[in-house]
């Protein structure tokens, strides 16, 4: 990969994701991770359209962008605007992306408005992987920020899906986790 223009990696990453096989969507996610260095904005159609075309299951929704898209929105974070956006996608990998692109920026305590909106946002979503990443968001994010993520799913915890709840809560301490999980609900 060293000697090879990030165009023509691209195309390689498109010829092996055309494959349908889930081992060549890893690769996938492995090579576009390793172009970190070399990222543009322009980069983020190319993600996208990946996403929309190519991603079939979580596990190559999560493996593509936990690293690759939570690195490029480290560089770019301009371009949560456009995660947000991927919430009203009828594509429940766009919108499971929406929320697991932040992962790693989470663990690291950033965007936290951000993940709250894009929380907001997903918070009625019927669908359980979708519900699932945004409350793996929400669990990473109170890592950092556990009373503002605990506060939150207090907030919403009528309408929040019990998926996505659990989620949410659990790296919390156990007296938060049964405060959040009242009856009440």
């Amino acid at each position: 990969m060293k000697g090879r223009d990030k165009t023509e990696i691209f195309a390689l990453c498109e010829e092996l994701y055309r494959s349908g096989y889930m081992e060549e969507a890893f690769i996938v996610s492995t090579w576009a991770h390793l172009l970190k260095d070399r990222y543009e904005r322009e980069d983020i159609a190319v993600f996208r359209r990946w996403i929309d075309t190519y991603i079939t299951n979580w596990a190559e929704c999560d493996g593509f962008c936990n690293h690759t898209m939570g690195e490029f929105i480290e560089q770019y974070p301009e371009y949560i605007e456009e995660l947000k956006r991927w919430t009203q996608s009828g594509n429940r990998w766009m919108r499971r992306a929406a929320a697991v692109s932040l992962i790693v920026p989470a663990k690291h305590g950033r965007f936290l408005d951000d993940i709250f909106e894009i929380a907001d946002l997903l918070l009625t979503d019927q669908d359980d992987l979708v519900q699932k990443g945004y409350g793996w968001l929400l669990k990473e994010a109170s890592r950092k920020h556990t009373d503002e993520v605990f506060a939150y799913v207090v907030q919403n915890r009528k309408a929040m899906p019990r998926t996505a709840l659990r989620y949410a809560i659990e790296l919390m301490p156990k007296d938060l986790r049964a405060e959040a999980m009242k009856k009440d609900r």
